[in-house]
């Protein structure tokens, strides 16, 4: 019962709150460029689906592609910092610098770099920066975390550094790596849509575009529509990542063993 109380408890809150949503906005007769009704926006909805829709899947496969360059090369630098110290030590205050530097900072300069007229190669990487510093710094815990006594094991048994980096680093670092990947998800369209904001332009249009279009012309109820459609893509994401997860981790790692 608990099970169907924890899906049931807040799609009801939700409901309630767009119900009164509704309500509040008749009652007060609020403008439709200050604030749509729920009603409003499902209409808007509707009628721009073409161009929502289509824009939804830009932003979603840009988010996708930045997601996997970030993650394979988070985790291909993950092992290879577990290989060499001075590789590390080198590269490691490298991807620090980038994460602590405010995407919206660096837009105009990657956007000047690959071309007013790529506008989409320069939001790709600029969304790859942002989702690629967690997958790293997990990845790089987690193969970091391993027992000591594990090693000796290893050792005791003549592992060489190949069969100890697949069969105990890798295994034991993967809920860490899957860790970082569920937020570099959501990071992920997070700096694309930042980064449509700050560079995108004509030649790329994403959600976040269309927000823009949709407040300069004071389509609110369109600007809405869009923002749904995003937070149903970050939700999206991060389930499917979640379910990729369970299904990795089910068979063997507690978090996952009911």
């Amino acid at each position: 019962m608990s099970r169907y109380l924890s899906y049931i408890a807040p799609l009801l809150t939700f409901a309630i709150l767009l119900i009164l949503w509704e309500f509040l906005v008749i009652l007060n007769k609020i403008p439709l460029y200050i604030l749509p009704a729920p009603s409003d926006i499902i209409s808007s909805l509707m009628l721009n689906y073409l161009d929502l829709f289509s824009s939804a899947f830009i932003t979603l496969r840009i988010t996708l592609l930045a997601f996997f360059i970030a993650s394979s090369l988070a985790i291909f630098l993950a092992i290879l910092f577990s290989q060499s110290r001075i590789v590390e030590l080198s590269i490691y205050p490298i991807a620090v610098i980038f994460q602590v530097t405010p995407v919206v900072a660096i837009a105009p300069l990657i956007l000047i770099w690959v071309g007013f007229d790529n506008a989409e190669y320069a939001i790709l990487i600029l969304a790859t920066i942002v989702a690629f510093f967690p997958v790293l710094a997990n990845a790089n815990l987690g193969i970091k975390s391993v027992n000591k006594n594990l090693h000796e094991l290893f050792s005791l048994y003549g592992a060489g550094r190949y069969q100890r980096l697949t069969k105990l680093q890798i295994p034991f670092a993967l809920p860490f790596i899957l860790t970082g990947m569920k937020t570099s998800i959501g990071l992920s369209l997070i700096g694309t849509v930042v980064a449509e904001f700050v560079a995108g332009s004509g030649t790329s249009t994403g959600l976040a575009w269309r927000i823009i279009e949709a407040g300069n012309r004071l389509d609110i109820a369109k600007l809405f529509a869009a923002l749904i459609l995003l937070v149903i893509l970050g939700i999206f994401l991060f389930l499917l990542i979640s379910y990729i997860e369970k299904l990795i981790l089910r068979k063997w790692h507690d978090s996952s063993i009911i």
